[in-house]
């Protein structure tokens, strides 16, 4: 699990190293295609046999992966890797405390909101179009949860995420194809997006696929909190993204809160 979230920020922080050469848009493009490549060769999705309601779960998934990642990584290229990622980390706290009624989700989600109330406060640097990527991040990764168990629900294994993953990647063949004959590609910038698509879907994917055969699917999901930690160390250490204090302190109470509301969640009575 620690390989998992160090490769997947890991991989994060090389894409940003690309962007002044692919932008975004073929960073993400490049990873899209890895994905689709190694999530294609795990589900082997029998495309043929999926029915008009399979397909519009799959076709959802898909759009969702698309918008997730490009504006994560645009709103690491405004505002750096580890208040994206944090900001972005929103999405499944939101999922974790929906619904939820008892006092200690409510001071969980009180103590989020005001973390986020500090990282977007008004200053003379404050890029709040950045932001707002991060949280449309969120957003679809809210979704993409969402969607996933929608998706895992009609179709059998990997094939579902697969086939998403192999549809996301042919949306971005144009968006690809366009990047690299308008930008003079480099194989430096060429190959950092494609260790990004190894470290960030590939390695996680299969990383998190051997882990959860080890330890319980709740603390797996506990444990996912370090990733907005791990994104902000990596981002002063690779980057040169260094956070004030007061930053720091709203990132570990967002982690805290996704540890709490995940752990101390009711489980369902079977």
């Amino acid at each position: 699990m620690v390989g998992s979230a160090l490769s997947n920020q890991t991989g994060a922080s090389i894409a940003a190293m690309a962007f002044p050469v692919l932008g975004p848009a073929g960073v993400v493009a490049v990873r899209q295609w890895v994905a689709a490549v190694v999530l294609g060769v795990a589900g082997r999705p029998k495309l043929r046999q999926f029915t008009a309601a399979q397909w519009r779960s799959v076709l959802g998934l898909a759009f969702v992966f698309a918008a997730m990642n490009l504006s994560l990584y645009a709103a690491i290229e405004r505002i750096g890797l580890g208040l994206a990622v944090t900001l972005e980390f929103l999405g499944p706290l939101t999922v974790a405390l929906a619904g939820a009624r008892r006092r200690i989700d409510v001071v969980a989600a009180l103590a989020a909101a005001g973390a986020v109330a500090v990282l977007a406060r008004p200053t003379p640097t404050t890029d709040y179009v950045g932001i707002g990527l991060a949280l449309l991040a969120a957003l679809c990764w809210a979704c993409y949860i969402l969607l996933n168990r929608a998706v895992g629900a009609r179709l059998p294994g990997l094939q579902g995420t697969a086939a998403a993953a192999m549809v996301s990647g042919a949306l971005y063949l144009p968006v690809g194809v366009w990047v690299l004959w308008q930008h003079p590609v480099t194989l430096v910038a060429l190959g950092c997006g494609l260790a990004a698509g190894v470290l960030s879907s590939a390695v996680p994917f299969l990383s998190d696929l051997l882990a959860l055969r080890r330890v319980p699917a709740r603390f797996f999901a506990v444990f996912t909190s370090v990733n907005p930690v791990f994104a902000a160390l990596i981002g002063v250490v690779v980057l040169g993204q260094h956070l004030e204090a007061v930053s720091w302190l709203a990132i570990a109470v967002i982690v805290a809160a996704n540890a709490v509301a995940v752990s101390t969640a009711v489980r369902p009575t079977t």
